[in-house]
């Protein structure tokens, strides 16, 4: 179990992802955002996707888990996903938008949540029984792994 301040502290990553994000892909041009950050890697347009992707399905799993008996967690192949035209064609601006908008929403539901609601169960078929923290511990930093991909990369490219 994470403690109260862990919580917040992963909470406030949440809030704070869209700004982060943003200023990562800030000023690349569409040559810059096709590029992989790394040999059989995806390009940073397939990262901010994901990223929209990833944290909308956490977003519903996390309703799930508050609004249901134990739910089970559905995967997905994120690999084939980041192949879809949506992904490989669509400007990020749509992306980042949906991230915005969905991380307002996901803190503020996240933060208003009684002690014992953080102990609530669902059960994921590739990684058992989970809790509501679990998932909070997860996606807390998932972006920022993201993006830390992004500003290494344009560190490395000199952008």
């Amino acid at each position: 179990m994470l403690t109260a301040q862990e919580r917040q502290e992963m909470i406030a990553c949440i809030r704070r992802l869209p700004e982060i994000l943003e200023a990562a892909v800030k000023g690349l041009n569409d040559q810059q955002l096709d590029t992989p950050y790394g040999e059989g890697k995806w390009t940073v347009r397939q990262v901010v996707h994901h990223v929209a992707d990833s944290h909308m399905v956490a977003f519903g799993r996390i309703k799930l888990i508050l609004t249901e008996e134990k739910p089970q967690i559905k995967p997905y192949n994120q690999e084939e996903w980041a192949k879809l035209p949506d992904v490989l064609q669509v400007p990020i601006d749509p992306s980042l938008a949906i991230i915005n908008g969905l991380h307002q929403r996901w803190s503020t539901l996240l933060a208003a949540l009684p002690a014992d609601a953080w102990r609530r169960p669902a059960f994921h078929p590739e990684h058992g029984d989970m809790i509501l923290d679990d998932f909070l511990r997860i996606y807390s930093h998932h972006g920022e792994s993201h993006v830390a991909s992004i500003t290494r990369l344009r560190a490395a490219k000199g952008w």
